[in-house]
């Protein structure tokens, strides 16, 4: 008891230390939202997910998903409900990198698609997957 009493600080760090060790962990399993390029083929394959790109018109056209539809980040709010009238299907949006299509998710989640998803890692991730891509 008296180690305990007198290195308190020393414990104390020693258990933040850990904690900020295990966050990361924690954190990556809980981060709803994301999808892995093999999670979005089995939704596109099963669940007849709609893939939404959120790349402006000049990326898009140098590569994108196979049935993609295009609709830039900026215009997602006022085009996505026009563009995709079922709000039940498993929606998956895609960007190159995978940050844009993290905000395009809240977006999506607003405008009332609850399975909205994004592709964690972006096109990249797809494209190293071996997944097919298509030039416009």
């Amino acid at each position: 008891m008296k180690f305990l009493i007198d290195n308190w600080l020393l414990i104390l760090i020693a258990l933040s230390s850990g904690a900020m060790l295990v966050w990361p962990v924690i954190a990556g399993g809980l981060a709803a939202g994301d999808l892995t390029a093999s999670g979005a083929v089995q939704l596109m394959n099963r669940e007849k997910a709609v893939v939404v790109d959120v790349c402006e018109s000049a990326e898009f056209a140098a590569g994108h998903i196979t049935g993609a539809k295009n609709i830039p980040l900026g215009e997602l709010e006022t085009k996505l409900p026009g563009a995709v009238k079922n709000k039940t299907l498993p929606l998956i949006l895609v960007c190159a990198s995978g940050m844009r299509s993290g905000r395009a998710v809240a977006i999506a989640k607003k405008l009332g698609y609850e399975q909205a998803q994004s592709l964690s890692g972006g096109l990249k991730a797809w494209k190293e997957a071996n997944l097919p891509v298509e030039k416009a």
